[in-house]
């Protein structure tokens, strides 16, 4: 009985076997074993004003281009941050907050180097809370520590919205002619 269950289970599955493919994985075309990896290096990434935006824009220059290379760009990538701290918990005695929300959004637009081409563009988001004390500089660590959460989610997130449009594109692409 127990042997008939397995069968099945594999026989169901079975068709499903070559319907995923990993994100990052060669896309079988041409000599380069990474093509994703390579476009996603192409991608300068412009200033973003204030503190988060130096933390989210370091940690988008480290997840897309960590080789520490400097491909020519062909893309350019273009992120303003929204930021706002919520204090949801009061204590009713001494009338301050126990806690903290950093609140971060991210509105980010991907698009050609020379022909200023819409690639793809969104909004991405994070929240991060935070404990608070007495002692002040305790308060201001544990609010830089939430914005650098903040921070890596957002960063991890755009990047991996970014390589997901990148590889539809490759995929739709005709492959390159190779030379013989």
């Amino acid at each position: 009985m127990r042997f008939l269950v397995v069968m099945a289970a594999f026989s169901v599955a079975l068709p499903l076997a070559g319907c995923l493919q990993p994100l990052y994985a060669p896309a079988g075309f041409g000599l380069d074993s990474a093509p994703l990896a390579a476009e996603l290096q192409s991608i300068q990434v412009d200033e973003i004003p204030q503190r988060i935006g130096h933390y989210v824009r370091n940690e988008l220059i480290f997840g897309l281009n960590g080789t520490g290379s400097q491909p020519p760009p062909r893309y350019r990538l273009m992120v303003t941050l929204r930021e706002r701290v919520q204090t949801p918990i009061i204590d009713t005695v001494t009338g301050r907050a126990t806690s903290a929300t950093v609140i971060v959004d991210a509105e980010y637009r991907l698009v050609t180097v020379p022909q200023e081409i819409e690639v793809t563009k969104g909004i991405a988001f994070n929240v991060a809370s935070y404990d608070r004390f007495s002692n002040r500089f305790s308060n201001v660590r544990a609010a830089r520590d939430a914005e650098i959460r903040n921070a890596r989610v957002i960063a991890e997130s755009i990047r991996t919205r970014i390589a997901t449009v990148m590889a539809a594109r490759m995929a739709s692409a005709p492959p390159p002619v190779v030379p013989n």
